[in-house]
């Protein structure tokens, strides 16, 4: 005995969610960490007149700003793209965006200062949205792009490879053994 499926019900299956790729959030969370942890340790070894304390609130808010950055989602369905984060990010912070893909007039790549290229959705009244290129599934988004506009998107690539996300992980698990050895002096010298 089979029913058909409800509206609602069909919609949710044709909705898609891409999350910024783990790799990407896991290298930029542990390389804030190897950038930054050492520094109430130092303060206090060096009598430093910032206070430690000061200093590790300020990190942990800092923290907090960035994973609230890597929360970002971007959200296919069959009316629009868009990007949201969750409610706890605060709209002056992070503010996501909605497009309907009718009001979908191209796709433009635009190069980025360090030789990159980036694209922006342009819609009908020529306002500019940023294409998410860190999202897992980058490969299907575009797929999903094209199928929804009928826009060519054979020649987008990701902005990053994971290749390159990998080598930066490497280097910063490194920094963080020299960080936990620069914390082990500091703490033996405090």
């Amino acid at each position: 005995m089979s029913q058909t499926p409800k509206p609602h019900a069909q919609e949710q299956s044709q909705r898609r969610t891409f999350r910024l790729s783990p790799i990407i959030r896991l290298t930029l969370i542990l390389l804030y960490v190897a950038l930054t942890a050492p520094l109430p340790f130092l303060a206090d070894a060096t009598d430093a007149p910032v206070s430690s304390s000061l200093l590790w609130a300020g990190l942990t808010i800092g923290l907090i700003a960035l994973y609230a950055a890597l929360t970002e989602r971007v959200i296919v369905d069959e009316q629009a793209i868009q990007v949201t984060y969750p409610v706890w990010v605060p709209k002056f912070f992070r503010q996501g965006w909605l497009l309907p893909w009718s009001e979908v007039q191209a796709l433009k790549p635009r190069s980025t200062g360090q030789g990159g290229i980036v694209y922006y959705f342009l819609s009908h009244s020529n306002d500019a949205y940023l294409l998410p290129m860190r999202v897992a599934g980058f490969a299907e988004l575009v797929r999903q792009v094209q199928a929804k506009t009928g826009i060519d998107t054979t020649d987008v690539k990701p902005l990053a490879q994971p290749w390159m996300y990998v080598i930066l992980l490497i280097f910063t698990l490194l920094l963080l053994a020299i960080d936990s050895w620069t914390i082990w002096v500091a703490v033996g010298q405090g």
